[in-house]
């Protein structure tokens, strides 16, 4: 009886944390951080030099806005709480501060502590270039809200995807149902596009200013999630 031939050794390649611990296929991030973040380089090159086809996009969207707004107090005073209550960026890092508490109890002190790194990373830097490109705010003779500091980027658009993004990946992190992922990502995106619009139709901030808030918050997210899983994989 010939001898049978001898098995190939197993493979020992590090397994892919995403489909380690939730069994489904990881989000293509190395492909999603650069998709958001060449078009934020490109919108801040474009706002920090004032290009003159994007400043009248803007006063176009937000003059048009600002009619409605005058013109129907009630619908403005509900884009008040909206923006001011419950999309407000204090709400999102209130949410957050509980996620990284309940994480903190549970002893994952690295996650906990990688959620709240990047929400507090993603703060500093939309104050840092709040501060270097110091874009002007809109301004009406008949304002119907105000806000402080400088437009670019909105805080408001940029702390609501950070908040957002970061549920998203801790529910897919621990293996959430798919059914239960879908209502989440349903509610943030709500929540996302919603908080811009109350921005731009309360006449505090640009649309790009709110486009640039999404696509800053978002890449900020990406990268955190792309670096902790190379770096710990499934650990927490």
């Amino acid at each position: 009886m010939a001898p049978s031939p001898p098995s190939s050794p197993p493979t020992t390649g590090p397994p892919n944390p995403a489909d380690t611990h939730t069994g489904r296929p990881s989000l293509p991030l190395p492909f999603l951080v650069p998709l958001l973040t060449l078009p934020f380089i490109t919108l801040l090159t474009l706002v920090a030099a004032h290009w003159s086809p994007l400043l009248a996009f803007d006063r176009a969207i937000a003059a048009t806005l600002h009619r409605t707004a005058v013109a129907d107090p009630g619908l403005t005073q509900a884009n008040k709480v909206f923006s001011d209550w419950i999309w407000d960026p204090w709400t999102f890092r209130a949410l957050l501060a509980v996620v990284v508490i309940a994480l903190l109890r549970r002893k994952q002190w690295t996650l906990g502590c990688w959620v709240a790194g990047t929400a507090a990373a993603g703060t500093a830097l939309q104050q840092v270039l709040k501060a270097v490109v110091g874009r002007h705010r809109p301004v009406w003779p008949d304002p119907v809200d105000s806000a402080q500091y400088a437009a670019f980027p909105s805080g408001h658009a940029m702390t609501a995807a950070v908040a957002g993004g970061l549920a998203l990946w801790l529910l897919r992190l621990y293996g959430t149902r798919r059914r239960w992922l879908w209502c989440a990502a349903s509610l943030t995106a709500v929540s996302v596009a919603g908080v811009g619009f109350t921005r731009v139709y309360l006449g505090v901030h640009w649309a790009t200013d709110v486009l640039g808030g999404w696509l800053l918050g978002a890449a900020l997210v990406g990268i955190a999630a792309i670096t902790y899983s190379r770096r710990y994989g499934t650990r927490r």
